[in-house]
C-alpha cells in the first residue's frame, strides 16, 4: 500500500481514518527507524507479541491494535522518549491486563497475573514488566465504585512510577482527547470515567521527576485542556 510523503506529520487520528491500521503500522515504522537495530529488534518483537495477543480484540470501531501503535507512536514522535523499555511497556500495556493466560500459558493455576508478568519479564526484561504491572488495573472491590478505585490506582501506582506516567499519560490522551472518536454510548460513559484524572494527571506530569523536558510537558498540558473541553461538551451541555 503507497502511503503519502507527509504521513510522518499526519495526526494519528486521522491516519486511523484514512489509512486504518497499514498507515499506523507504516508511522511506527518511520519512528522506529531512527533506532539502531537492537532496538528496533526489540520494538518489533513488543509490536508483534502485542498484535498476536490482541488479534481479536476491537475497540468499537478498530482492531486494538491501532490504540496500542498510536500510545507507541506519540511517545516517540510527540514525548520524543527514546527509552526503549518505556516504548517496548507502551506497546504491551494493556497485554497483562487483557490476556494474563495467554501469556501465563496453560498450567497456571490462580490469578495469572504473576506468571503473566514473569513471562513478560523473561523476555523483555524486568523493567518493562514493572512498567506494565504499574500501569495494570487491579482486581476491583465489587462493593466500591469502579471509577473511584481506578482513579486511587492510578495515583497510587504511578506516584511510584515515573516513566509509567509517560505511558499512561499517552494512554489517557489517546482515550481522552480521543473521545470524539468513539460513537454510541461509550461517549459518555468513558467521559465521565476520565474527566475526574485530568487533574491527577496534570500533577503528576507537572513534577520534577517526571522524565520530560519543558515543551513536551506544555505539550501534554495542552492535550489535558483539550481533553477537558471534549469532556465538558459532552457531559456539561445540554441535549
Amino acid at each position: 500500500m503507497e502511503f503519502p510523503a507527509y504521513l510522518a506529520t499526519m495526526p494519528m487520528h486521522a491516519i486511523t481514518e484514512i489509512h486504518g491500521e497499514p498507515g499506523l503500522l507504516a508511522r511506527f515504522r518511520l519512528e522506529v527507524d531512527a533506532f539502531d537495530e537492537p532496538a528496533r529488534e526489540r520494538l518489533s518483537a513488543a509490536l508483534d507479541l502485542a498484535a498476536e495477543l490482541h488479534r481479536e480484540d476491537r475497540r468499537v470501531r478498530e482492531p486494538y491494535l491501532n490504540h496500542l501503535l498510536r500510545v507507541a507512536i506519540r511517545m516517540m514522535h510527540h514525548y520524543q522518549v527514546r527509552d526503549v523499555d518505556v516504548i517496548v511497556a507502551g506497546l504491551l500495556h494493556d497485554a497483562v491486563e487483557d490476556h494474563p493466560a495467554e501469556l501465563a500459558g496453560p498450567d497456571t493455576a490462580g490469578d495469572p497475573t504473576p506468571a503473566a508478568l514473569a513471562a513478560l519479564a523473561a523476555r523483555f526484561g524486568p523493567r518493562v514488566a514493572r512498567l506494565v504491572g504499574a500501569v495494570t488495573n487491579p482486581v476491583y472491590d465489587p462493593g466500591r465504585d469502579r471509577h473511584v478505585q481506578y482513579r486511587e490506582h492510578v495515583a497510587a501506582s504511578l506516584d511510584r512510577e515515573p516513566w509509567a506516567r509517560v505511558i499512561k499519560v499517552s494512554d489517557f490522551t489517546d482515550n481522552g482527547v480521543g473521545v470524539i472518536h468513539t460513537v454510541g454510548p461509550k461517549v459518555a460513559r468513558s467521559a465521565a470515567k476520565y474527566r475526574p484524572l485530568v487533574p491527577v494527571f496534570r500533577d503528576l506530569i507537572a513534577r520534577p521527576d517526571t522524565p520530560l523536558s519543558a515543551p513536551v510537558k506544555r505539550h501534554i498540558f495542552a492535550q489535558l485542556d483539550l481533553a477537558e473541553e471534549r469532556f465538558s461538551a459532552i457531559l456539561d451541555q445540554p441535549n
